[in-house]
């Protein structure tokens, strides 16, 4: 009798048990909210891009041309400099020996050349044509003009060396911050260029903005068109930006903004803007995204077309067309 009713009604709980598991497996989770907001553009029709703040003197990888162990560094990451400040110097010692010795060359270069040049006058003061030949005149005054010139090699020798002791301190090209410092007393610091530079260097008043447009949008983006630029991670830091000038050579795209979606096989025109920092909290290598005010496609596509015939124009806008 129980075995009749009991195991009918384990099945069933059973069933009933495995359609509740499967009902609650089968319920979708509802996505996380975001860490933060994502951008958006203030303008109704627009053009989009991803952009990386910079100097505005683009960012100067400051390097040495003379090989060396650095001896001292006159500068600190954020020191302010103005072009010519020294930033570091190389071990100088034997220069400053071989200085010392074209020092002395010069010195002894000139005391010759006062020699002879006494000598020479003793020669022409005298009032007794027989009591100097005229060979021994001319060998004086050959020997004044010998001293002269042993005295200029000697001191075009010791500008060269002065020259040298120079190349050893390395200056700052222009007016900028110190963005990065990655050399240090008794490293050797090496010449050309780097995988990672010696020191960084570039103005941040005013920063500027390199931005990647798509090709496909490149043609809608006009010269001085209305652009403002979001901070990557908080949309409330925003800025108003200034346009200064196109790259007019389009690159394939090397800054990547992590979406999954994103294509790594396109080309980008870069396009500069500038922004006064103010009080921002924006700092160079960060990544912006901006919206550029542009016209409607049909509008931009009008705007085009005088220029063409007419069967070259509708050409082109069958094309732009198809392509947006």
């Amino acid at each position: 009798m129980i075995r009749k009713y009991v195991i009918p009604i384990l099945a069933v709980a059973g069933i009933g048990f495995g359609i509740i598991m499967v009902v609650r497996g089968n319920k979708v989770d509802p996505p996380a909210p975001p860490v933060a907001e994502p951008s958006k553009s203030p303008y109704q029709t627009f053009v989009a891009g991803s952009g990386i703040v910079e100097a505005s003197t683009e960012n100067i990888a400051i390097s040495t041309e003379v090989a060396g162990l650095v001896s001292k560094i006159y500068v600190q990451i954020g020191s302010n400099v103005k072009a010519g400040d020294p930033l570091f110097t190389i071990d100088d010692r034997a220069t400053r020996a071989q200085l010392a010795q074209q020092q002395a060359a010069v010195q002894v270069a000139e005391a010759t050349v006062n020699q002879a040049t006494n000598q020479l006058a003793l020669a022409e003061a005298l009032t007794d044509t027989r009591a100097l030949s005229q060979q021994e005149l001319l060998n004086r005054r050959d020997a004044v003009a010998v001293a002269k010139a042993k005295l200029a090699q000697s001191r075009a020798d010791l500008q060269a060396v002065q020259t040298d002791l120079e190349r050893l301190t390395v200056r700052a090209p222009a007016d900028g911050q110190v963005l990065q410092l990655k050399v240090h007393p008794g490293e050797f610091a090496q010449t050309g260029v780097l995988a990672q530079a010696l020191i960084l260097l570039g103005r941040i008043d005013p920063l500027c903005v390199r931005v990647d447009v798509d090709e496909n949008d490149a043609w809608r983006v006009k010269a001085g068109a209305s652009a403002m630029g979001f901070l990557r991670g908080n949309r409330d830091i925003k800025a108003l930006l200034k346009f200064v000038r196109f790259e007019p050579f389009v690159i394939p795209k090397t800054s990547l903004t992590g979406d999954t979606t994103e294509r790594v096989d396109t080309r980008v025109l870069q396009v500069i803007y500038s922004f006064e920092r103010g009080e921002l909290p924006v700092y160079v290598g960060q990544q912006m995204d901006v919206f550029i005010e542009a016209p409607q496609t049909s509008t931009a596509i009008s705007n085009i077309q005088p220029a063409l015939p007419h069967n070259e124009r509708a050409r082109s806008c069958a094309c732009l067309l198809r392509a947006c």
